[in-house]
């Protein structure tokens, strides 16, 4: 089971500055403000969630050039937060579009 695709709308609603690893490759954290409708069980459900999300490299770069509260559309993939926190997950986003 490989399989580890994710994508999400949302606004940005933090965007704090942009920072390097110790080796140089640039780093930019955000976190996605999600809303939708699904549906549940064949009931409508309103799903607002706030995901934590980063990028690295150019799209780190690229991300880092946008405001707070710009609409997004991300594509990328989940992992742990870090070594210590398995059930904690972010977005490592590969990629992402603005959204009118």
């Amino acid at each position: 089971m490989d399989r580890n695709r994710v994508e999400i709308t949302g606004v940005l609603s933090e965007l704090p500055a942009l920072r390097h690893s110790p080796a140089g490759t640039p780093i930019q954290m955000c976190v996605i403000a999600h809303q939708s409708q699904r549906i549940e069980n064949g009931t409508a459900r309103k799903v607002v969630a706030e995901v934590e999300a980063m990028a690295i490299g150019k799209t780190a770069l690229a991300l880092s050039q946008l405001r707070q509260d710009q609409p997004v559309r991300a594509t990328g993939f989940l992992a742990c937060a870090n070594q210590k926190q398995t059930r904690r997950l972010v977005l490592h986003i590969d990629e992402f579009e603005l959204l009118n």
